[in-house]
Protein backbone atom coordinates (compact mmCIF):
# COMPACT_ATOMS: atom_id res chain seq x y z
CA UNK A 1 0.00 0.00 0.00
CA UNK A 2 0.98 3.51 -0.61
CA UNK A 3 1.35 5.96 2.21
CA UNK A 4 -1.45 8.22 0.82
CA UNK A 5 -3.92 5.35 0.36
CA UNK A 6 -6.42 4.81 3.20
CA UNK A 7 -6.68 1.15 2.46
CA UNK A 8 -10.35 1.07 1.39
CA UNK A 9 -11.77 2.77 4.50
CA UNK A 10 -15.07 4.59 4.13
CA UNK A 11 -15.21 8.35 4.53
CA UNK A 12 -17.46 9.31 7.46
CA UNK A 13 -17.73 13.08 6.81
CA UNK A 14 -21.10 14.43 5.68
CA UNK A 15 -21.19 16.72 2.67
CA UNK A 16 -23.52 19.57 3.73
CA UNK A 17 -23.30 21.57 0.50
CA UNK A 18 -26.37 19.95 -1.14
CA UNK A 19 -28.30 20.37 2.13
CA UNK A 20 -27.48 24.10 2.27
CA UNK A 21 -28.47 24.52 -1.38
CA UNK A 22 -31.85 22.90 -0.81
CA UNK A 23 -32.48 25.00 2.33
CA UNK A 24 -31.70 28.24 0.47
CA UNK A 25 -34.07 27.31 -2.36
CA UNK A 26 -36.84 26.49 0.14
CA UNK A 27 -36.20 29.75 1.98
CA UNK A 28 -36.61 31.75 -1.23
CA UNK A 29 -39.78 29.86 -2.15
CA UNK A 30 -41.35 30.51 1.26
CA UNK A 31 -40.32 34.18 1.20
CA UNK A 32 -42.04 34.63 -2.16
CA UNK A 33 -45.20 32.65 -1.36
CA UNK A 34 -45.80 33.77 2.27
CA UNK A 35 -47.27 37.20 1.39
CA UNK A 36 -49.65 35.54 -1.06
CA UNK A 37 -51.01 33.29 1.69
CA UNK A 38 -52.05 36.23 3.90
CA UNK A 39 -55.80 36.70 3.84
CA UNK A 40 -57.99 39.30 5.42
CA UNK A 41 -61.50 40.59 5.34
CA UNK A 42 -62.18 43.52 3.04
CA UNK A 43 -64.24 45.91 5.13
CA UNK A 44 -64.89 49.59 4.37
CA UNK A 45 -64.95 51.10 7.84
CA UNK A 46 -66.98 54.22 8.64
CA UNK A 47 -65.03 57.40 9.31
CA UNK A 48 -65.00 59.21 12.65
CA UNK A 49 -63.12 62.08 14.30
CA UNK A 50 -62.02 60.07 17.34
CA UNK A 51 -58.32 59.73 18.11
CA UNK A 52 -56.75 56.26 17.71
CA UNK A 53 -56.19 54.26 20.89
CA UNK A 54 -52.66 53.11 21.64
CA UNK A 55 -52.37 49.59 23.00
CA UNK A 56 -49.69 46.94 23.33
CA UNK A 57 -51.91 43.89 23.81
CA UNK A 58 -53.73 41.91 21.14
CA UNK A 59 -57.46 42.55 21.05
CA UNK A 60 -60.39 40.31 20.22
CA UNK A 61 -61.89 41.75 17.02
CA UNK A 62 -65.29 40.81 15.58
CA UNK A 63 -65.54 41.66 11.86
CA UNK A 64 -68.80 41.96 9.92
CA UNK A 65 -68.34 42.23 6.13
CA UNK A 66 -70.67 43.17 3.27
CA UNK A 67 -71.86 39.56 2.83
CA UNK A 68 -73.04 39.63 6.49
CA UNK A 69 -70.33 37.11 7.40
CA UNK A 70 -69.04 37.29 10.96
CA UNK A 71 -65.40 36.63 11.89
CA UNK A 72 -63.74 36.34 15.29
CA UNK A 73 -60.29 37.71 14.45
CA UNK A 74 -59.72 35.61 11.26
CA UNK A 75 -62.08 32.71 11.95
CA UNK A 76 -65.54 32.65 10.36
CA UNK A 77 -68.52 31.94 12.65
CA UNK A 78 -72.28 32.10 12.29
CA UNK A 79 -74.22 34.95 13.92
CA UNK A 80 -76.14 32.45 16.04
CA UNK A 81 -72.96 30.69 17.24
CA UNK A 82 -71.10 33.93 17.98
CA UNK A 83 -72.25 34.26 21.59
CA UNK A 84 -71.29 30.71 22.54
CA UNK A 85 -67.85 30.96 20.89
CA UNK A 86 -67.18 34.31 22.61
CA UNK A 87 -68.12 32.84 25.99
CA UNK A 88 -65.61 30.03 25.44
CA UNK A 89 -62.88 32.45 24.36
CA UNK A 90 -63.47 34.90 27.20
CA UNK A 91 -63.51 32.29 29.97
CA UNK A 92 -59.77 32.56 30.61
CA UNK A 93 -59.51 36.33 30.20
CA UNK A 94 -59.59 38.85 33.00
CA UNK A 95 -60.70 41.71 30.73
CA UNK A 96 -63.88 41.07 28.76
CA UNK A 97 -63.19 43.54 25.97
CA UNK A 98 -64.16 43.17 22.29
CA UNK A 99 -63.87 45.46 19.26
CA UNK A 100 -66.42 45.42 16.41
CA UNK A 101 -65.44 46.22 12.82
CA UNK A 102 -68.54 46.51 10.64
CA UNK A 103 -68.64 47.58 7.00
CA UNK A 104 -70.32 50.96 6.63
CA UNK A 105 -72.63 49.75 3.83
CA UNK A 106 -74.37 46.91 5.67
CA UNK A 107 -77.81 47.19 7.26
CA UNK A 108 -77.98 48.37 10.85
CA UNK A 109 -80.19 45.41 11.83
CA UNK A 110 -77.42 42.82 11.41
CA UNK A 111 -74.99 45.06 13.32
CA UNK A 112 -77.49 45.34 16.19
CA UNK A 113 -77.97 41.56 16.19
CA UNK A 114 -74.20 40.97 16.35
CA UNK A 115 -73.88 43.55 19.14
CA UNK A 116 -76.64 41.79 21.09
CA UNK A 117 -74.83 38.45 20.70
CA UNK A 118 -71.58 40.04 21.91
CA UNK A 119 -73.22 41.62 24.95
CA UNK A 120 -75.10 38.38 25.65
CA UNK A 121 -71.76 36.55 25.83
CA UNK A 122 -70.82 38.65 28.86
CA UNK A 123 -68.61 41.23 27.18
CA UNK A 124 -68.11 44.21 29.49
CA UNK A 125 -66.59 46.64 26.98
CA UNK A 126 -67.58 46.80 23.31
CA UNK A 127 -65.61 49.18 21.11
CA UNK A 128 -66.38 50.22 17.54
CA UNK A 129 -63.50 50.34 15.06
CA UNK A 130 -63.58 53.25 12.59
CA UNK A 131 -61.26 54.93 10.09
CA UNK A 132 -59.93 58.42 10.80
CA UNK A 133 -61.91 61.12 9.03
CA UNK A 134 -60.23 62.44 5.87
CA UNK A 135 -59.57 66.16 5.64
CA UNK A 136 -59.29 68.37 2.55
CA UNK A 137 -55.88 70.08 2.59
CA UNK A 138 -57.06 73.27 0.84
CA UNK A 139 -60.03 74.15 3.01
CA UNK A 140 -58.89 72.33 6.19
CA UNK A 141 -62.48 71.14 6.55
CA UNK A 142 -63.80 67.64 6.74
CA UNK A 143 -65.01 66.13 3.45
CA UNK A 144 -68.03 64.63 5.17
CA UNK A 145 -69.48 67.99 6.30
Amino acid sequence: MKSGDKGGQLMSDINVTPFVDVMLVLLIIFMVTAPMMMQGMDVALPEATAEPLESEKEHLIITLNTQNEVFINDFKVSVDGLGEKLQNILQGRSEREVYLKADKTIAWGIVAQVMAEIKGAGVEKLGMVTEPEKFDKESKKSKSK
